[in-house]
């Protein structure tokens, strides 16, 4: 936009030199608007011949529907990525003037997801060509069909950043929808990785580690944040000088970590051979000597055991540089 200064009388009669100008920048935006596009295909017969030609329809996500894919994107875009809800996105379309009752587009999501479907085992692939993948699991509340009540299903993550150790592939994330914690929901999501798993405590994720030297399975790597999490929480209400101390030992080990990010696996395990190594042995020197001293039932008890049933999977990141601190 180019705002001209008026013509004064004054000026009448004399030669306007351009000598320069002021540029402003401002940030506008265009609102989105419906429309309907129709699309027409005509037919078409030969005199003095049979039959009827006519250019074959396009094929839609939702056949025969109201929704284009640009529709159908925005919804779930909206929905997945920003969290409105569709009972949300239903009052804003109606405020255009436009009636999408929320189930309708809920059937719509359906589809969607269906067609998708493919992207998602894509996606899964990748990461399992990665040589480490991050796992981990958490409950969802779900409608059950049919009742309306609500039911504990589990959403299933799995991870792949190569970038903290150099790696260049993008990050990506798959997720996978069960309705149980089981140990075969494992299986049929992993089965046939031979890589590094890190993970909580979980033992689904044990049964399907490697045993005893083989190579069948992936090499469990433990998470120190999920350790570090039940020391915290007794650290915060000052009921443990031990997970007071622990917690501030630990903090040490997340600042290396700071610093060796996106270096080489083997950059990084050298630092964390001279830095980390002691840290990690005088931690789990305090806890056993702590664990005899106190009540087998206490909080302090339990997350004690945690870490030191675990020790092997906590102390893999210093000997693997493409382990990460925590997932």
């Amino acid at each position: 936009m180019v705002i001209e200064p008026d013509d004064l009388p004054e000026h009448a009669g004399k030669q306007k030199v351009l000598i320069g100008e002021d540029v402003a920048e401002r940030l506008d935006v265009i609102p989105a608007k419906f429309r309907v596009i129709i699309t027409r295909r005509p037919k078409y017969a030969f005199k003095g011949w049979d039959g009827i030609i006519q250019a074959l329809a396009p094929n839609h996500i939702i056949e025969s529907g109201l929704p284009s894919e640009a529709l159908l994107a925005q919804i779930a875009v909206s929905k997945y990525a920003d969290g409105l809800p569709l009972y949300r996105q239903e009052g804003i379309y109606a405020r255009d003037g436009v009636e999408l009752d929320r189930r309708l587009m809920a059937q719509w999501m359906g589809r969607v997801g269906f067609e998708l479907d493919i992207l998602a085992d894509h996606v899964l692939r990748e990461i399992l060509k990665g040589d480490r993948v991050f796992a981990d699991e958490t409950s969802l509340p779900t409608l059950a069909p049919g009742n309306g009540r609500a039911k504990k299903a589990w959403l299933w993550a799995y991870a792949r950043d190569d970038t903290p150790f150099g790696g260049s592939g993008p990050p990506m994330v798959a997720y996978r929808f069960e309705d149980s914690r089981s140990g075969d929901c494992v299986q049929r999501h992993l089965g046939g990785y031979r890589g590094i798993l890190q993970v909580d405590g979980y033992a689904a994720y044990s049964k399907l580690a490697r045993k005893n030297g083989s190579n069948d399975g992936p090499l469990l790597a433990g998470c120190w944040a999920h350790s570090r999490r039940r020391f915290y929480e007794l650290h915060t209400t000052g009921a443990s000088e031990v997970a007071t101390e622990t917690i501030e030992m630990m903090t040490e080990l997340w600042t290396l970590e700071a610093t060796v990010r996106g270096q080489t696996p083997e950059a990084r395990a050298v630092a964390r051979q001279t830095i980390s190594a002691p840290i990690v042995a005088a931690l789990f020197a305090l806890w056993e000597q702590t664990l005899p001293r106190i009540s087998g039932k206490s909080k302090l008890a339990e997350a004690l055991r945690y870490a030191m049933t675990r020790r092997e999977i906590f102390e893999r990141f210093l000997i693997d540089g493409r382990v990460e601190l925590d997932s």
